[in-house]
């Protein structure tokens, strides 16, 4: 009885090791972009100027608490507007947010809304510049405003610039490939410090984003919610 359970034992074991060695080898990360996937990462922000815009939920780090920005921005005219709530000490930050490159503009309110308001209320902003460093809030704006263009990049320089592929993901159910995004122009050292979740339409999902702010990275999500056309509020540019 002992010798066959040892026989057994012997075989499973044996038939472990052929299907662990005959299995698939899992894919791990980063490696270079393979053709298909430079060229998927190199129309996704052409196609949310497509598609004209995208509803996103922004979810920004701080230090005293954290914001969640829930609205929509429009890609052709490079303008955001939606709800600020915040936890901690940031609950003072709590209200309507609309941005553009330049500048942000903020309209303070008691009662807490899931959704902006498709009109805008017509007094009650105030206007302050957008800053480009410094500010985790400002950054992941700047950042959302710049997931659409008017052409899609240059596949063949992703790679070249430090664009690779990370991991396989999914979201809402999709599933996805995560990869990070090339340098920003003359800076090598930020290769990666954008992440994008691209499924197999091109489609961006997601996107993170390290800030020299923070520890922890901005989150963007896209496509959860229907997208709602934004409307300058008062004094806002396009």
């Amino acid at each position: 009885m002992v010798v066959v359970t040892a026989v057994v034992a012997a075989v499973a074991i044996g038939v472990a090791v052929t299907l662990i060695a005959n299995s698939p080898a899992t894919p791990r990360g980063p490696r270079p972009l393979t053709t298909d996937e430079a060229n998927r990462l190199a129309v996704t922000r052409f196609l949310n100027y497509q598609a004209g815009g995208r509803a996103v939920t922004i979810t920004v780090p701080t230090t005293s608490g954290g914001l969640v920005i829930t609205g929509s921005v429009d890609y052709r005219a490079h303008l955001g507007y939606g709800v600020v709530r915040g936890t901690g000490r940031d609950t003072s930050s709590d209200g309507l947010i609309q941005w553009n490159s330049t500048a942000v503009f903020v309209h303070p309110m008691t009662d807490s809304l899931a959704e902006p308001p498709v009109t805008p209320p017509g007094s009650g902003w105030h206007q302050r510049p957008l800053t480009t460093s410094g500010s985790s809030l400002d950054s992941a704006l700047l950042i959302t405003l710049g997931l659409g263009n008017d052409r899609p990049d240059n596949a063949e320089l992703l790679p070249q610039n430090g664009a690779t592929w990370v991991r396989d993901d999914q979201v809402r159910g999709r599933r996805v490939d995560v990869m990070a995004g090339p340098a920003a122009r003359a800076k090598p050292d930020t290769a990666g410090n954008v992440r994008y979740w691209v499924d197999s339409d091109s489609t961006l999902h997601r996107v993170e984003a390290d800030v020299a702010s923070e520890p922890q990275p901005v989150v963007i999500d896209l496509n959860a919610r229907p997208y709602v056309p934004v409307q300058p509020a008062p004094g806002v540019t396009p």
